[in-house]
């Protein structure tokens, strides 16, 4: 199996051992604590699940900054993007030496971890600009990855957690929600040596289902991971328990048995296209998959990235064997009425934009709303009975 990043096994910051977690919990309750971000608290679960290895807690400035510039910390250590504890006051903690870190997510703001401060840094306007502009590509306002970071807090408190729970993500999906570590043992018990992974946050249509497919049959992959997004979304996203529900239903229905693994993650989407499309590849690297799709504008939101910057960045910016993980590049994938079947698009160069059934995502959302299913041609009808009913209940 591919190896994780930075380590020969993975280090995640999850507390398994019960009496020592049970000792950190009553010991969380007498520590000066803080209600974090809600990216505070995903980068908790993303650092207890492994995902981030060999991360060991939240990077200083200097870390941050460096990270954002050129993908790699002040040591070399290679690292997409920022990972950052940005807090507006620390007023309540002192000059205590560990706190605790009170989730903004769940009822009551349960302790979510454990955390030392190595330092507490003020980031200044010009540092946080920088931040913005290198990860996001953008400084503008509207951006919702640009407004959530720059809603944070200004202070940075940096150093290693303990990770005491995996938040809202274990209770509300149990059937869903996965840690690196978990997949990479479910990988290893099936015996997959070649993996496919599949980034979503929305539901599986038509055209996805065969990329999928696609992907799987020309890398000769022994097994799919479908891995989706369990956290905060943009307004207007499809809820995850509904994707969760139209994705099963469509593996059940469309994939031979054993073959693809549902299974999902707990962090807020960036919106960041290129620079999260390579933080997408860094965590299915660490949990245990050799290749990893990326298709058009991968994590991209209005126009803000090109529609192949995703890509091109693995090839431009990404440090030489920063990654072992390999990059299925793919096209827009439609139904060819030519052909009779999915494609993708650029592999097709006897079509015209009048051969293929193309559908907007506001035509397909409002088709819902009115209770008709989409053509087959784009939509599975298992999964567009879900998703007019969930529709209809939001009406």
């Amino acid at each position: 199996m591919i190896s994780p990043i930075g380590s020969e096994a993975l280090n995640p910051l999850f507390v398994y051992d019960e009496s020592e977690r049970s000792a950190l919990t009553s010991e969380a309750q007498n520590l000066p604590s803080l209600l974090v971000s809600s990216a505070t608290a995903a980068n908790a679960v993303m650092l207890g699940g492994g995902y981030f290895n060999p991360l060991t807690g939240y990077m200083n400035l200097a870390d941050a900054l460096s990270v954002a510039e050129s993908m790699k910390m002040t040591s070399g250590q290679f690292f997409p993007v920022p990972v950052l504890n940005l807090v507006e006051s620390v007023d309540s903690i002192g000059d205590a030496k560990r706190i605790a870190l009170r989730d903004p997510n769940v009822e009551g703001n349960p302790v979510v971890a454990i955390q030392q401060i190595e330092a507490i840094e003020t980031v200044n306007d010009a540092q946080m600009a920088l931040m913005t502009e290198k990860v996001y590509a953008t400084s503008d306002p509207e951006h919702p990855g640009v407004a959530a970071f720059n809603a944070q807090g200004r202070i940075a408190i940096s150093g290693s957690i303990q990770v005491l729970n995996f938040s809202y993500f274990e209770s509300e999906f149990a059937n869903t929600f996965r840690t690196a570590v978990q997949i990479r043992a479910e990988i290893e018990q099936l015996g997959w040596q070649r993996v496919v992974a599949f980034q979503t946050r929305n539901p599986m249509h038509l055209a996805h289902e065969e990329l999928c497919h696609m992907a799987m049959d020309r890398l000769n992959c022994d097994g799919l991971v479908i891995h989706m997004l369990l956290g905060k979304l943009k307004p207007g996203d499809i809820p995850a328990d509904v994707r969760d529900d139209a994705i099963r239903t469509m593996v059940k229905h469309y994939f031979p048995e054993n073959s693809a693994m549902v299974t999902g993650y707990g962090f807020d989407m960036l919106y960041a296209g290129p620079r999260e499309a390579v933080l997408h590849a860094y965590f299915r690297q660490n949990m245990g998959a050799s290749h990893f799709i990326i298709g058009r504008d991968h994590a991209g939101v209005g126009d803000y990235y090109g529609a192949f910057d995703a890509q091109t960045i693995f090839d431009d910016e990404v440090p030489e064997g920063a990654l072992q993980i390999e990059i299925f590049r793919a096209d827009h994938t439609a139904w060819s009425n030519k052909l009779n079947r999915v494609v993708m698009m650029n592999e097709a160069p006897d079509h015209t934009k009048e051969d293929f059934v193309l559908l907007s995502g506001t035509k397909v959302r409002e088709m819902l709303g009115k209770g008709i299913a989409p053509p087959k041609e784009f939509s599975r009808p298992e999964v567009a009975e879900i998703l007019i009913n969930y529709y209809h209940s939001i009406a």
